[in-house]
């Protein structure tokens, strides 16, 4: 039975993977894609920004509150922390490894509930998503780190 779920991600791409053991034969459960963090923020948002009337001789503009990119991203980081909580609900793994950037972990972490999040075993800051599949292992073993990290 494979036990631990491995999640490899960025912004855009997504890999969650099942294994017994780090270094060893992964099975990919799942391919995750959200071409939206890929787009370009003119794309993203709508038309330019709007303007405001101050007192006196003064004008602004209005700027989007969030940045589309940024919004994106944060978007399927909450995406991938449900699909987490929900094979976490069914018993699927015992087990989770992160595997992503610093700024995408971030994001991952916020949207992780308390339970999801104590199930996290490692934390791996590298971004491995263009990685082979076959020489996926050795590269996650190499990078463990030597203790773990702190929740």
């Amino acid at each position: 039975m494979d036990n631990t779920w491995v999640l490899i991600a960025n912004a855009s791409r997504a890999h969650l993977y099942a294994t017994e053991r780090i270094g060893e034969k992964m099975t990919c459960l799942k391919d995750y894609t959200h071409p939206e963090s890929r787009a370009k923020g003119s794309t993203l948002a709508s038309d330019r920004p709007g303007h405001n009337q101050s007192k006196g001789t003064g004008h602004g503009s209005l700027g989007d509150p969030a940045d589309p990119k940024y919004y994106e991203a944060n978007r399927f980081a909450g995406e991938l922390a449900s699909e987490l909580d929900a094979g976490r609900k069914a018993n699927a793994y015992r087990r989770l490894v992160l595997v992503a950037g610093p700024h995408f972990r971030g994001l991952l972490n916020t949207h992780l509930n308390e339970h999801t999040r104590a199930m996290v075993g490692t934390y791996i800051h590298k971004d491995f998503t263009d990685c082979d599949v076959r020489d996926l292992p050795g590269r996650l073993k190499k990078n463990l780190p030597t203790k773990e990290l702190p929740l």
